[in-house]
């Protein structure tokens, strides 16, 4: 069993790639955005997203103690949030693999235009700013998952 981590800001290939993944191991995989849209819920609505991230984790927690692996794909901006995944994971004896995705910003907003997904739209001062406030994976940090795969979008 394992969890995997699919790490990246919007637009970078997160759902395309963790999609593929549960396919391929067979996983589970927890997409917010998804409970989100389903509910009709408003994607900018950051209390409930936290709670359905909150929730999606205490499911993936029971299902990794049954042997099950989890894809968790919810951007995780943040190192703690990263490190808090793993530690957990490996609490209840599951490995845990990373996999960041990074384009350069000019990419992220074009397929987010392209997408049309978000209501309002994302606009592209918003990705410089995220750009700035996403912590990328440094390499102490990828040191400590079983697996890492960096994934560098190529030029479209």
């Amino acid at each position: 069993m394992k969890l995997v981590i699919v790490c990246g800001l919007p637009g970078s290939g997160k759902t395309t790639l963790a999609r593929k993944l549960e396919t391929d191991l067979p996983a589970i995989r927890f997409c917010p955005d998804e409970w989100m849209d389903d509910l009709s819920i408003n994607l900018y609505d950051e209390k409930t997203r936290a709670a359905i991230e909150a929730l999606q984790w205490k499911l993936g927690q029971s299902l990794l103690q049954q042997g099950v692996t989890v894809i968790i794909e919810w951007g995780t901006w943040g190192r703690s949030e990263r490190d808090l995944l793993r530690v957990r994971a490996r609490e209840l004896g599951a490995s845990a693999d990373l996999y960041y995705l990074s384009a350069p910003a000019e990419m992220l907003y074009s397929r987010i235009s392209k997408r049309g997904m978000e209501s309002p739209p994302i606009t592209r001062e918003a990705v410089d700013r995220w750009c700035v406030t996403f912590q990328v994976p440094s390499a102490e940090e990828m040191a400590l998952f079983d697996h890492v795969t960096t994934i560098q979008a190529e030029r479209e």
